[in-house]
C-alpha cells in the first residue's frame, strides 16, 4: 500500500510539474550561445523523426510548444523550454538523418558532444527510441558516449501504439538486455505514445522522482 501511495504521489507531482507554465526560453547553435546553467535541466535526444517534439508537447499538454515536422532533421539547434522556473527541457537535434549538409551535421554533433560533457546542471538525458525498431547502431553510439561522459540517461520507447500487444514485452525485454551492462543507464524503460497518451503520466512521474532525488 505504501508503494502504491508513493506512486500516486509521484504521478500527481509530475502532473503538477507539467501543468504549469511552459515557454520557449532560448535556442543555441553554438557553445557561445548556450544559456547560463540555472536550475536543473533534462534533455530529450533521439534519432530524427523519433517523435521528440511530439513527446515534449504531450508532456506539457501544449500542441505547439515544440515544433513538429514530417521532415526529419528540422530541429537544428538546442531548444530550451522553461517550466515556470522549476525545470528546463532541452530538445536536442535529431541524429541519423537530416536533409542538410555533412558540415552542418558535424557542427551539430560537436555542439551536442560539448553540451553533454560540460553541462553540470544536466540531471538526465531521456533517449527516445522508436518502439517499432528498437536500438539501432547510431542509438548505440549515443549510449556509448553517454556512458563515457557519465551522464545519467533513461530510455523512452516512442510510438508504442504501432506495436501489436504480443510485440510490446519482447521489445521491452530486448531493450533491457541491451542496457544491462551500461553504467549510466537508469534501469526503468518507459513505453509511450504521444498519439494515445499512453505512458505520458509515467514519464512525468519519472521526472518528478528525479527532481525529488536531486533536491
Amino acid at each position: 500500500m505504501a508503494d502504491q501511495a508513493d506512486d500516486e504521489a509521484l504521478r500527481e507531482a509530475g502532473r503538477l510539474l507539467f501543468a504549469g507554465a511552459a515557454d520557449f526560453a532560448t535556442a543555441a547553435d553554438s557553445l557561445e550561445s548556450l544559456p547560463p546553467m540555472n536550475g536543473h535541466e533534462i534533455a530529450f535526444a533521439g534519432r530524427s523523426n523519433v517523435g521528440k517534439s511530439s513527446l515534449i508537447n504531450a508532456l506539457t499538454g501544449r500542441n505547439t510548444l515544440a515544433r513538429t515536422s514530417h521532415t526529419p532533421g528540422r530541429t537544428q539547434q538546442l531548444n530550451f523550454f522553461d517550466l515556470g522556473g522549476k525545470l528546463t527541457l532541452v530538445d536536442m537535434p535529431g541524429y541519423g538523418y537530416a536533409a542538410v549538409s555533412k558540415a552542418r551535421v558535424a557542427s551539430w554533433t560537436e555542439l551536442i558532444h560539448a553540451y553533454l560533457q560540460g553541462r553540470a546542471n544536466l540531471a538526465r538525458v531521456y533517449l527516445l527510441i522508436d518502439a517499432r525498431h528498437g536500438i539501432k547502431a547510431n542509438d548505440a553510439e549515443v549510449l556509448d558516449e553517454l556512458d563515457s561522459a557519465a551522464v545519467s540517461y533513461q530510455i523512452v520507447l516512442t510510438k508504442a501504439d504501432a506495436l501489436k500487444k504480443g510485440e510490446i514485452q519482447a521489445r521491452l525485454d530486448a531493450t533491457a538486455a541491451a542496457l544491462a551492462r551500461r553504467p549510466a543507464a537508469y534501469p526503468e524503460i518507459i513505453l509511450t505514445s504521444s498519439r494515445t497518451g499512453d505512458g505520458i503520466a509515467e514519464l512525468r512521474a519519472s521526472v518528478a522522482r528525479l527532481l525529488a532525488e536531486r533536491a
